[in-house]
């Protein structure tokens, strides 16, 4: 497994592809908090199939080991950061922390997007933000991290990019098992409510790590959330704003309660 890129695709190189300069692929191991024995493997987890020709390989293979291994190093930091939770609990939160929306968003905010190897098809067509590529491709260097450096090399990547890092996030999320934003759609419709609305208010940090703080709207109420990612960010705003609506509803029922 550890050949260099260009012995294992020999031949299969598309001039089209786009390929990352090699000090963006030395930020790129800096922000993912891990730096490879051998490049070559993260070369591969970067190359998309549209960048090879001919069957050429791609990071399809490492993809696969990926898939299983973020699932992994996240059971395992959730294992033990939550001994009382419940199964249900746990797999509500896993299933959250490793869709493939948050690891798009993970791929963009570490960089991983920016250096994926893509052909010229895939680039025009704006491969670098399609949520399927960027999912692949993160997942892929989780493959690639486990071959080169094992679980814990898995478990750091996953602790800077996929765990939650700030304690009110992590407390919130945990306690709605991550479906604060499906919570908050099914209790609006089933009142014959509209939608709610998620509207990025701010966004500070350096470019490499941002916080973004988010708002959710449903009628006249209104809610932010903060975190480093837009996706966790809106499912705090929806948990906010669910326990306003929830509480609003159950004051008007007492109300008309004492009125009766």
């Amino acid at each position: 497994m550890k050949r260099g890129l260009e012995g294992r695709a020999k031949g299969h190189a598309s001039p089209a592809e786009s390929v990352p300069p090699p000090d963006t692929m030395a930020q790129l191991c800096d922000r993912l908090g891990y730096r490879f024995a051998d490049p070559s493997l993260l070369e591969l987890a970067l190359t998309h199939g549209s960048a090879s020709i001919d069957g050429g390989e791609s990071n399809e293979r490492l993809e696969f080991v990926g898939d299983s291994v973020v699932g992994l190093a996240v059971a395992t930091a959730l294992f033990h950061r939550y001994p009382e939770a419940s199964e249900g609990t746990l797999t509500q939160f896993k299933a959250h922390l490793v869709n493939n929306g948050r690891l798009a968003e993970a791929a963009l905010a570490s960089g991983t997007g920016d250096c994926l190897r893509l052909g010229k098809g895939e680039e025009k067509g704006d491969g670098r933000r399609k949520t399927r590529v960027l999912a692949d491709a993160l997942e892929a260097v989780f493959g690639a991290a486990f071959l080169d450096g094992g679980m814990e090399a898995a478990s750091r990547i996953a602790e800077r990019w996929i765990l939650p890092a700030d304690a009110d996030e992590e407390r919130e999320l945990e306690e709605l098992g991550g479906n604060s934003k499906s919570a908050l759609q099914e209790w609006l419709q089933a009142r014959g409510h509209d939608k709610p609305e998620y509207v990025v208010v701010a966004s500070t940090g350096p470019s490499h790590r941002p916080v973004f703080d988010v708002e959710a709207r449903c009628g006249s109420h209104t809610a932010r959330g903060r975190a480093k990612r837009k996706r966790d960010a809106q499912q705090l705003a929806a948990a906010r704003i669910l326990r306003q609506l929830i509480a609003a509803e159950r004051e008007k029922s007492a109300s008309v309660a004492a009125l009766s």
